[in-house]
């Protein structure tokens, strides 16, 4: 189904407070910024070889990140696999039985297709399926 990690998500208060842990002190380089309206987050993309780390600030206090903060705190929130074609693999997981999030993909940070199989199915951790065109 995939051939590599695509992403990490991690969830943060204060995006702008956490990219100095990941600039200046691992010495990562910050590759841009986004604001993804629908999904109430703000991204920042720090590319770490074939993948990336993506801190997520929600921009709304009823955003998923801000929930998952309140819950679970400032942590992991997400690691995305890259496919290769999303609907077919959305549609091979569902057939195994594997409870989806997202029945159909949507657009996500970078202009990805994305989707989210439920952490109940996953043994607790929220993974993303990507596809990046």
């Amino acid at each position: 189904m995939t051939g590599r990690i695509d992403h990490i998500g991690i969830a943060v208060a204060n995006l702008d407070e956490t990219l100095k842990v990941y600039t200046d002190i691992l010495g990562l380089t910050l590759h841009g910024t986004e604001t993804v309206a629908d999904q109430k987050v703000r991204v920042a993309f720090l590319p770490v070889g074939d993948t990336e780390i993506e801190l997520l600030e929600s921009t709304e206090p009823d955003g998923p990140i801000a929930k998952f903060i309140e819950a679970k705190g400032q942590g992991l929130q997400h690691i995305a696999f890259r496919v290769d074609d999303i609907e077919a693999a959305l549609a091979e997981l569902k057939a195994k039985g594997v409870r989806l999030i997202d029945e159909k993909p949507r657009y996500g940070a970078g202009g990805a297709k994305i989707a989210f199989l439920h952490p109940k199915s996953t043994n607790g951790v929220l993974i993303e399926l990507s596809q990046r065109d």
